[in-house]
Order: C-alpha cells, then structure tokens, then sequence
C-alpha cells in the first residue's frame, strides 16, 4: 500500500550542482565591467571554482549542519583551568576555512580586490552566511591597524593570508588569523563614546591593561580583536591579542554566547576584562573613533554584500520552485500573477547586487572622488539593502508555499538571516544620521554623489524626476532628522536606477524606474505594471543546474 501512496510527482528537483556565480547575470557583468581586462580572465576562473563550490551538495550539507550544531562555550577544561575556548562544529570550520582559502580576507593586498572579494564573498555568503561575519571582520581590521605601521606589519600578513589555523596559538607560529571586534557595552550600544571600559598605560610603549564588560564580541575564537577604551586621553582604539607573545593565554574572559535569532552558525559573546587583560594601542589616545572608522566603514560595505547574496539566494530558490511546479494546470512560473512575484524580487536582488559592486569599485578606486562617494553611498545603502532583505526573503518563501516554512528548504535558514545586516555595525536611524552628518559636515560627499547619479541623466524621465525630488529634499535640512530615512531611501533608490539605467538591460531598468521610482506598483512585492517585459526580467533570475 505504502509504495502505491507514496509515489512522488511534482517537486522540483534539488537545486545542487549549479554555478552560482555564473547564474547570476548582476554579477557576472558587474565582474566584467570592473576588472581590468588584463585580470578578467583569471577572476572569472576563480568565481567560477568558487560559484561551483558553492552550489555543491557539498556546502549545502554543511551549511546545514553548521546551522543545525551552533557553537558551544567551553569555560574551562577538565582539569579545572579556564580555557574560554568556544568549540564548532567541523561543518563551520570548513567554510569559514574554504571562504579564507578562497581570498575572502585579502582584498587590500590584490589588484582589484575589492570588486573580487566583494564577489566572491557574496558568491560564498550563498552556501552560508554566518561564518561571513569572522571573514568580514579579519577583512575590515586592515585599515584600522594601518593606523599604527608597526602593528600592521605585524598582522596584516596574517590577516590577508590563505591560510586558515583554527588553533589558538601564538601568531608568530601560524600562517594565518582571525580578527574579531569589542566595540559595543550594554548601556551604550551604538553610542560608543559612553562606553566605560578602561584602559591603563603600562611601562612600555604603546601597552596598556583593559578592565571593563563588552556587551557584544564578534568571533571571540579569533586571534585578536579590535577593542575601544577610555584611556586617559579619551576613547582609544587596541588590538587586544587572544594569546600572549609566550604562549600563555591573555585575560579574555568569555561570560555567556548569545542566543540569537538568526546567525546560529556564528559565535557571539559577552567577554570580560578584568585588569589583566594586555592590550596594543592602534592609533592615538582620544581618537578611537577616528581609527576604527575605517573598519566600520568596510563592514558596512560587508552588511550591503551579505544581504545582496541573501537576497539572490532567495530569488533563486524561488524561481527555481516555481520554474517546476505545476498547479492550476501550468507551471507557476508562466502564471502572470507568480511571474510579477518573482521579477519584482528579482529586481531587488539585481538592484542590490549591482550596487554592492559599484561601492567595491570605488575602494578600488581610492581617489579622492570615490572617498567622498562612499561617504554618503555606503550607509545609504546600508540603511537601504539591508532593510529590503527581510520583506524580500519572506516573498521569496512564500513562493513555495508550505514547501518553504520547512527547514528542509533552506529559507528559514534565510528568513532568519535576514534582519542580521540592518541592525548589525548601525541600525537603520544610525545609518540615516550618519548620512545627514555627512550632508552637513562634508559637501564634497554630496557633490560626488550627485557627480555619480547625474551620469545616467536624460536616460530615463522617471529617474530625471526622481533626482529632482531628491534634490528638492535636500534642499531643505530643517527640521530633517525627522524625515531623514525618508530622504536616504530616496538617495538609494535613486543611484540603484542610475546604475540600473547604466549597466542593466532595459527590461530590468525600466521595471525598477516604473515601480520604485515612478510609483507605478503598490506596497507588496508583486505589484509590478503588466506592461512590463516581466517574463525576461524573471528568466534573467532563473538558475541552470549545469555542473
């Protein structure tokens, strides 16, 4: 009896063995466009293994078992000693090993690199994205410790290396490490100049002991981490090392992991200082802020990338459900309704993609132009993106229906993951009033910004009026706080459809400027004009299982 019920019909097949990079048009053409063409061939052989990669049954399994066995806190060891060790699942290690294999912390020492990691990291994210945020982080701290020469010659080998040593041991006896970052304590949050951990010069120069609580440690199994802390000069940035020059273990005390929401693969943690805990000053006293900028603006760059590949992860498991279930006597895929789903979330995820690697080009770029663009363009779109994502994955879900609430599928994994990248390095009021500081603070950033969108005017009428209205915001900072997500959401949407209107097929850019810029859709997802060229927008999306 079993085996007569039980016969399967009408499931798609798994989408396993597929390119991930090369089914995806955003970032392949993106890739093209910013690689020099001496380069472009190798970069797109290395996309290639690593889009292969991820697309394996391979990463697949382990994504889910990283997911399914989060990290556990081991405090002391057997014997009594306190070890603060926080234990993986093998699982992790091998992505978070195959992601450092595959450059994903050595952007600033490779021609273009940038626009290469930025690829390859939201090519990995989609295998899985919790591990990412050790990744971001090794990859961030670069710019920060090159505020002290010597501590930068010292680690950025290490942090740039292809090497991946789970092991804690003294960094002069491995080939690679990890950086993670203290920043945040539980009265200030993101207001991180009252934070109250202190830091006490020692004898020699530039060593100092750290006493204080962090509310929130990224990757406390990492090699160092970036801390800020009162010294008696002000808030002060220090790289704080796990081990100690000797082998012994710095005081890092590690309290309790969170449990969060999503990000389950990843380790976050509560650490303590107590007096003890040895620490190396990166920059000067009372410019704290100043020097872990750098870093901060690197991994915001990381929260628009992540939720970039969270977003094309979704749009593709949904296309490719939809492209092989049949109800009402056709696929979903050709029915109007579910066709103006999937091309609404596809142009998101195009949308998000192409302006992640515009941001990377312009780090590449390093003029004074692309300095002041990234100024005002990263927490725009940070703010934006990010916000966009959780709405987005929860359509994409839907799409397969009862099919997509099970773990099984893989987007709750996603749905959880979602909301991480708006409230991670700012949430979405941190970003919109640093846009409006730098508006008041920095007029280059706003001239380079409009430099930026300008390029594509006279291209399209509803764009034209979009920049228009922009400007007329702008025009009038009283009183702006109030509105100012309101006006950062237009700044965003704005450069998403002049590089649209720039680089995307017409289809793709005349649907974005209909809908989020001209005000031809509704609230939801799906809402696109009919008139539309919906079914090109939505095949661009489709992914081929070919290797």
């Amino acid at each position: 009896m079993a085996a007569t019920t039980h016969t399967v019909t009408n499931q798609p097949p798994p989408l396993v063995g597929y390119d991930v990079f090369a089914n995806d048009p955003a970032l392949t053409e993106g890739v093209t466009r910013y690689i020099a063409a001496e380069r472009l061939d190798e970069v797109r052989e290395e996309l290639g293994t690593l889009g292969k990669a991820a697309g394996s049954a391979h990463a697949q399994h382990w994504a889910e078992q990283a997911d399914r066995h989060p990290p556990v806190l081991r405090t002391h060891d057997r014997f009594g000693h306190r070890i603060d060790e926080v234990e993986f699942h093998p699982a992790w290690h091998r992505l978070l090993g195959h992601a450092v294999t595959a450059g994903l912390t050595g952007a600033w020492s490779r021609p273009d690199g940038h626009v290469r990691r930025t690829a390859g990291f939201i090519v990995w994210t989609q295998a899985e994205a919790g591990h990412g945020c050790p990744v971001s982080m090794t990859h961030a701290a670069v710019p920060a410790l090159r505020a002290e020469p010597e501590l930068a010659a010292e680690w950025e080998p290490l942090l740039t290396s292809p090497v991946y040593e789970q092991e804690l041991r003294p960094v002069a006896e491995k080939g690679g490490a990890l950086a993670g970052m203290a920043m945040t304590e539980k009265q200030g949050g993101s207001d991180v100049r009252a934070n109250t951990t202190r830091a006490e010069p020692l004898a020699a120069p530039g060593e100092y002991v750290l006493t204080g609580h962090k509310w929130f440690c990224s990757a406390p199994m990492s090699d160092a981490f970036l801390v800020l802390a009162q010294a008696p000069g002000g808030l002060t940035c220090f790289l704080l090392p796990r081990v100690l020059p000797d082998g012994t273990r710095n005081a890092f005390r590690i309290q309790r992991l969170k449990d969060k929401l999503g990000n389950r693969s990843n380790a976050s943690a509560e650490v303590e200082f107590d007096g003890r805990s040895w620490a190396r000053r990166v920059g000067e006293e009372g410019r704290g802020v100043a020097t872990i900028i750098e870093m901060v603006a690197a991994t915001r760059l990381d929260c628009v990338s992540a939720s970039a590949a969270v977003m094309r992860q979704a749009v593709t498991q949904a296309v490719h459900h939809s492209a092989h279930r049949e109800a009402f006597g056709g696929r979903l895929i050709d029915k109007p309704l579910m066709r103006n789903v999937l091309a609404d979330l596809a142009l998101e995820s195009e949308a998000a993609t192409t302006l992640a690697l515009r941001l990377a080009a312009a780090y590449d770029g390093g003029t004074e132009q692309d300095r002041h663009f990234l100024r005002l363009a990263v927490p725009a779109a940070k703010y934006w993106v990010t916000k966009r994502c959780t709405p987005m994955v929860a359509e994409a879900l839907e799409c397969l229906g009862g099919n997509g609430y099970v773990e099984e599928s893989g987007l709750p994994r996603l749905l959880r993951e979602a909301p991480l990248n708006s409230i991670w390095e700012g949430a979405g009021n941190v970003q919109a009033l640093d846009v409006l500081r730098a508006l008041r603070r920095e007029p280059e950033a706003l001239n380079a910004f409009l430099t930026e969108v300008g390029a594509a005017r006279g291209a399209d009428h509803r764009l034209d009026r979009a920049i228009k209205g922009m400007l007329t915001e702008l025009a009038d900072l009283e009183g702006i706080e109030a509105r100012a997500r309101r006006l950062v959401e237009r700044m965003a949407l704005v450069l998403q459809g002049s590089l649209l209107v720039r680089h995307a097929p017409s289809e793709v850019s005349d649907a974005f400027c209909a809908s989020r810029l001209g005000g031809d859709a509704g609230a939801a997802f799906g809402t696109l004009p009919h008139t539309l060229d919906l079914a090109a927008v939505v095949e661009r999306a489709r992914p081929v299982i070919d290797c």
